[in-house]
């Protein structure tokens, strides 16, 4: 009985050692989030992860124009863009806001994104457990938007933000490389 004991404990020691020698490396593209809060009481909450430019040329290229072509985990279906790295990015809102001036009910939504060289399509979709757009379904869009992004100061890492903030509205943006995505956001009436 006694063996037993100290081959097991042994055992414990041993591995939790190997364990802490293992060096682990943090996700090249880090997890952020930020709130705000608009009017008295909406809160919009947005979890993401941030890509770096590298030196990359990021729209049109690496972030293509129109939907991202097909493959092997789309089942080939071309599909929206992230709007980030990793899991998809997530918003949610504490109650109802109006979106460009439409309804966006309170809850969680995935973000995704239809880029081109003019307007882009910013899609509100009501599945939040996606790895990426891979999976994206048009079916399961809550809203569907249409903005125009400006040109802007570089941001080597994509960055979610507030600005604009006027009580009972805000400007919701994306940024990252050189353009920002703005997004006017308002208090449900």
């Amino acid at each position: 009985m006694r063996f037993g004991f100290i081959a097991v404990l042994s055992f414990l020691v041993l591995f939790s050692s190997m364990n802490a020698q293992e060096k682990k490396e943090p996700r090249k593209s880090l997890d952020a989030s930020v709130s705000q809060t608009i009017g008295l009481d909406v809160v919009m909450h947005v979890d993401y992860s941030r890509p770096g430019v590298k030196g990359r040329k990021i729209f049109g290229e690496l972030v293509p124009f129109g939907l991202e072509p097909g493959n092997k985990y789309s089942d080939n279906k071309p599909y929206p863009w992230r709007g980030g790295a990793n899991e998809s990015t997530r918003i949610e809102v504490s109650s109802d806001i109006l979106v460009e001036g439409q309804t966006l009910p309170a809850g969680q939504y995935s973000l995704h994104f239809i880029p081109s060289e003019g307007d882009w399509t910013v899609i509100f979709n009501k599945n939040i457990e996606l790895w990426g757009s891979y999976k994206y379904n048009q079916e399961e869009d809550a809203l569907r938007i249409t903005v125009t992004p400006v040109k802007d100061n570089h941001q080597e890492w994509l960055a979610y933000g507030f600005e604009d903030l006027a009580g009972y509205s805000a400007t919701f943006f994306l940024r990252w490389d050189n353009l920002k995505i703005p997004v006017k956001v308002s208090v449900a009436e």
